[in-house]
């Protein structure tokens, strides 16, 4: 029912409809303290929060404490792919184009390339960076939404009907469309924008097809751009937050979605839309804009950015859900597992200041740095916690995505272009594996009642 159709109700199917609301949140409320009760692992978290072992993986490794004398000692978060710490691969890469391509490779056999894997790899995903007229006519430029992440999954399941083998899960095949979603999603979430701003914003229409020889963060600069210039700063940057936001441990919320409808034997198209689907959310994928419209905030409402008693005042203000939003949340702090920091948004961090000097944005960063300094603090005192609170990845990216000229609509979506190479790093992983179908069990709490005719027609009455 859509907001006209509410609108044409009268005022009794109104007054009905409310009722059922109602009674939908009545029969759906269970009783908190039958979690503790029956030691039901809420959102698959032990009661210290600590992620419930679910499954193995090679893939990647997320650290953010040590054991030591029998119980964990918080430490600097270290992230490791495939065995090589984050960290270092980025370092290491220097100024080498082609990082993300590079760390794709890696995630999905295991291995760094050779210059001549490397070679070829680029190759084959260039080669793959397509899409025809029709599909984007039919499919990309139709019924648009606001939220592009519907588009990107409307798309990546219209891409089903174009597959002559879509069904097929065996890894040969599954490995072809593994490649061919991770080319064709940058494609598609730039396009997305571009019919949903032709349509919805400035009529804009601008259908750019990929630069031969671009890496795929030089694309989207160049797709995005009217004049399809940038700077290599730009370009490494974004190579960057693409290499960092690629994976993260099979237990995130999206990819834990790929292995648990991977092992239901689904095909790749739906095993893919249902990992954007939950990506889509503003408490995973969603969470870097929400720290943007903070900053926002903050800066509004607070008149010296370099005071630190104002902004901790106002900040205060925010956690005591007097401001903002009244979430009582500072958005980009705090992680499941990291402590001490985030890997990644030290990285991000570092080219989040670079590139602040290259754009004049330095007094920005430095409230950034300010509230990322005063907030792990402010959290721990107000909500009386002893784990410590860091900066999480998405406290810097929104902010890196606004100085590369990035449109707010496309901050999900780019994390989906990025987080493609995980997911189907360990869908393959499921299925070399051959693993049940995984099925937690859901403890019943409710009555056992009997149904009895005349007891329905009297409630009916």
């Amino acid at each position: 029912m859509n907001n006209q159709q509410m609108m044409e109700l009268t005022t009794v199917e109104k007054s009905a409809f409310e009722e059922l609301v109602k009674e939908c949140t009545r029969s759906g409320s269970i009783d908190s303290s039958l979690y503790v009760e029956y030691d039901v692992k809420r959102g698959l978290r032990d009661s210290n929060g600590n992620g419930v072992l679910t499954g193995l993986t090679e893939i990647s490794d997320v650290i953010g404490t040590k054991s030591e004398n029998g119980r964990k000692v918080p430490v600097d978060g270290q992230l490791f792919y495939q065995g090589y710490n984050v960290e270092e691969i980025v370092d290491d890469l220097g100024d080498k184009r082609f990082g993300f391509e590079e760390v794709t490779y890696l995630l999905l056999f295991g291995k760094l390339p050779t210059p001549e894997q490397r070679q070829n790899f680029i190759h084959i995903l260039t080669d793959l960076e397509e899409l025809s007229g029709a599909f984007i006519r039919d499919v990309i430029m139709k019924a648009t939404s606001a939220n592009l992440m519907n588009s990107l999954m409307k798309s990546i399941l219209s891409l089903y009907s174009y597959d002559e083998n879509p069904d097929d899960t065996s890894v040969p095949n599954v490995l072809r469309q593994s490649l061919q979603l991770i080319a064709k999603m940058p494609l598609i979430s730039v396009y997305a924008y571009q019919a949903y701003r032709h349509y919805k914003l400035d009529g804009t229409l601008l259908i750019k097809n990929p630069k031969k020889g671009y890496s795929i963060a030089e694309n989207i600069l160049y797709m995005l751009r009217e004049d399809g210039q940038f700077t290599e700063l730009e370009a490494k940057v974004l190579d960057t937050c693409l290499i960092i936001h690629a994976e993260h441990g099979g237990g995130n919320n999206s990819t834990f979605t790929t292995h648990v409808v991977t092992s239901s034997g689904t095909d790749t198209y739906s095993a893919t839309a249902a990992s954007i689907a939950s990506l889509k959310g503003p408490k995973h994928g969603g969470a870097n804009l929400k720290v943007q419209r903070m900053f926002e905030d903050i800066m509004s409402n607070c008149e010296n950015w370099e005071d630190k008693d104002e902004v901790c005042a106002y900040l205060e203000k925010i956690l005591d859900k007097q401001a903002f939003d009244h979430s009582g949340l500072i958005y980009g702090m705090g992680h499941a597992v990291y402590t001490l920091s985030d890997p990644r948004a030290r990285i991000i961090k570092k080219f989040a200041k670079e590139l602040s000097e290259e754009k004049g944005m330095q007094k920005e960063f430095a409230l950034y740095n300010l509230v990322e300094k005063e907030a792990g603090e402010l959290i721990m005192k107000k909500r009386q916690m002893f784990k410590p609170v860091c900066a999480n990845v998405d406290f810097y990216s929104g902010f890196v995505y606004s100085m590369l000229g990035i449109p707010e609509e496309l901050f999900t979506p780019i994390f989906a272009v990025s987080r493609i190479s995980g997911w189907c790093a360990h869908r393959l992983e499921e299925l070399v594996n051959a693993g049940k179908i995984i099925r937690p069990a859901y403890k019943y709490v409710g009555y056992h009642r009997t149904y009895c005719d005349e007891q329905h027609r009297e409630h009916q009455e």
